[in-house]
C-alpha cells in the first residue's frame, strides 16, 4: 500500500538470486557470464547473479525504507555499492530532473569487503566516493552500529523525551464549515451576528505561503445565539447529512454531533507549528510559533507548550538532516511525520539541563532575524535563493550550537550527523546491557528531562 512500485524491482531480483542459490535450480539458473565476476579470493563457490538497480530514492526514506529493507535482508542480500540521492534528467529546458539512487546488490556471502558509496554534495554535480565495511538502507556508512541493517520504525508516542506532537484539527464536514475570505464576508454580509463565530484556520499552504481560511466555530457559543442565526444552523444540518452518508464507521458516529469537529485542537494558549507538507528546495523547514484565536489544521503538526530549546532542536541542521533521511515524501516534497520523524529524533544526550537553555539565544536570534523581515512570508524567507543573510548567519549559528550538543568535533557533512544520530537511536531502540538485567525495559532516552 505505501510501497512504491520500484519496490517490486527489488524483491523479484533478491528471489532471483535466491532461487540461483538453490542446489535443484540447476542449469537454468546459473549466472549469466557478465554477472559471474567474483571478488578475489572466492572462485572456489559458485557466483551468484549481482544486481544493480536506479531506482527513485524514495526507497531510502521513510516507511519505504523500513518496509523494503528487512525483506531484502531477510533474502540472503547486502548492499554492494550505492550512489546517493542525485538529479537525473534531461538539462532541456522544461524537463524536470527525477532524485534518484543507485543500488547494487550481492548475496551476502560474496558481497565485497570495500564497499564503495558516492555521495553527492550538489545532486547536479559530481560524486565523492568513499569506502566502507557495510552500508545501511539509508545509504552511508553502517560501521558505528551494532545492526547495520537498523531501520526507523513508526512509533506511536515519543521514545525522545520530547512533548507529544499531534495533526491539527480535522472538521470532516464536506466545505460546509470552512471558508476563504471572500466567502466568509459575503456569509457575515447576510449574518452579521455571525462574525465572532469564525476562527483562522490556515493549512501548510496559508502557514508558509500567506493567504488566509476561516473556519466556523460553533462549539463553545450558547445555544441562544445558534438559535437566532439560521444560515448557521443551515450549516450545521448541512454538516450532519454528510456525515450521517459516510461510509466510514467513525464518520458516521459524529452524524449528531455537527458542532464538533472529526479532530479537535483549539489552542488556548501560543503553539508551534510544523508544516506536513514543504518544499525539499528548503534548508529548514519553516517552523513557527502561531497564537489563538488561530486554530490549526489537519495539515499542521502542533506541538503545544513548545520552548524555545524544542524550537531550536527542531529548526536545526541536525533535526533536518534526520528529517531528510527518515520522513516520506509527497512526490520529492517533504512529507513530515510525527510517527517516524517526531518521535525517534534522537536529542543530544545531556547532562545537565542548563546545556538546553543554553539555546535559548541562538533561538531567539532566528526569531528577531525574521522579525526584520515582517513583511514578508516564511516561503520568501526560506527560499534558499532569497533567504536574508541575517536570517541565515542566526540559522548557522543555532546549528554549531545544537551540533556542540551532540559531539565536540564538528561535522563535516549531513552524512556525518545521520551516522551519529543513528547510533543514538540505535541506543533508544536497544536498551543497554547492563540496564537490562533487573531493570524495567525504560529506555535510556527516557532519561532525558524535558527541556523548558
Amino acid at each position: 500500500g505505501t510501497l512504491d512500485y520500484v519496490a517490486a524491482w527489488f524483491v523479484r531480483a533478491a528471489e532471483y538470486v535466491r532461487r540461483a542459490a538453490s542446489p535443484s535450480a540447476g542449469r537454468a539458473s546459473a549466472s549469466p557470464p557478465d554477472l559471474a565476476e567474483q571478488p578475489a579470493g572466492r572462485e572456489s563457490r559458485p557466483a551468484r547473479p549481482r544486481i544493480g538497480f536506479v531506482a527513485t530514492n524514495s526507497i531510502t526514506q521513510g516507511e519505504q525504507a523500513a518496509q523494503l529493507w528487512p525483506l531484502l535482508f531477510g533474502r540472503g542480500l547486502e548492499i554492494a555499492f550505492a550512489h546517493r540521492t542525485f538529479a537525473w534528467g534531461s538539462d532541456a529546458r522544461g524537463v524536470a530532473h527525477v532524485h534518484v539512487v543507485i543500488v547494487g546488490l550481492d548475496a551476502a556471502e560474496q558481497a565485497p569487503a570495500d564497499r564503495r558509496l558516492f555521495t553527492y554534495e550538489d545532486v547536479k554535480g559530481e560524486p565523492l566516493e568513499s569506502r566502507h565495511a557495510v552500508l545501511t538502507p539509508y545509504l552511508f556508512d553502517g560501521g558505528g552500529l551494532a545492526d547495520p541493517h537498523l531501520v526507523v520504525r513508526e512509533e506511536g508516542r515519543p521514545i525522545n523525551g520530547l512533548p507529544r506532537l499531534v495533526s491539527g484539527t480535522q472538521p470532516l464536514e464536506d466545505g460546509n464549515l470552512t471558508f476563504s475570505r471572500e466567502e466568509m464576508e459575503a456569509f457575515v454580509l447576510r449574518e452579521p451576528a455571525a462574525r465572532d463565530l469564525f476562527r483562522p484556520f490556515p493549512g501548510a499552504r496559508e502557514f508558509i505561503r500567506g493567504g488566509e481560511r476561516w473556519i466556523l466555530h460553533t462549539g463553545d457559543a450558547p445555544l441562544a445565539k445558534l438559535k437566532s442565526l439560521t444560515l448557521v444552523q443551515e450549516r450545521l444540518r448541512a454538516v450532519k447529512a454528510f456525515r450521517g452518508q459516510a461510509k466510514r464507521v467513525t464518520t458516521k458516529r459524529l452524524a449528531p454531533y455537527p458542532s464538533s469537529y472529526g479532530v479537535t485542537v483549539v489552542p488556548d494558549a501560543p503553539f508551534l507549528i510544523i508544516p506536513q507538507v514543504s518544499s525539499e528546495r528548503r534548508d529548514y523547514i519553516p517552523i513557527a510559533w502561531l497564537e489563538p484565536p488561530v486554530i490549526p489544521s489537519e495539515k499542521l503538526r502542533v506541538l503545544l507548550g513548545a520552548t524555545k530549546p524544542i524550537f531550536a532542536l527542531l529548526t536545526s541542521a541536525m533535526h533536518m538532516a534526520w528529517t531528510r533521511t527518515v520522513t516520506g515524501r509527497l512526490e520529492s516534497r517533504y512529507m513530515y511525520s510525527v510517527g517516524v520523524v517526531y518521535n525517534t529524533f534522537p536529542l543530544p544526550r545531556v547532562a545537565e539541563e542548563a546545556e538546553l537553555d543554553s539555546l535559548v539565544p541562538y533561538a531567539d536570534s532566528v526569531l528577531d532575524a525574521r522579525l526584520n523581515h515582517d513583511d514578508v512570508t516564511l516561503a520568501d524567507l526560506y527560499d534558499p535563493d532569497l533567504m536574508p543573510s541575517d536570517l541565515r548567519r542566526a540559522h548557522e549559528r543555532l546549528d554549531r550550537a545544537v551540533d556542540r550538543l551532540y559531539r565536540r568535533s564538528r561535522f563535516a557533512n549531513e552524512r556525518e550527523r545521520v551516522e551519529h544520530l543513528f547510533t543514538l537511536y540505535e541506543r533508544l531502540r536497544v536498551p543497554l546491557a547492563a540496564e537490562a538485567a533487573g531493570r524495567s525495559k525504560r529506555r535510556p532516552g527516557r532519561r532525558l528531562r524535558r527541556p523548558r
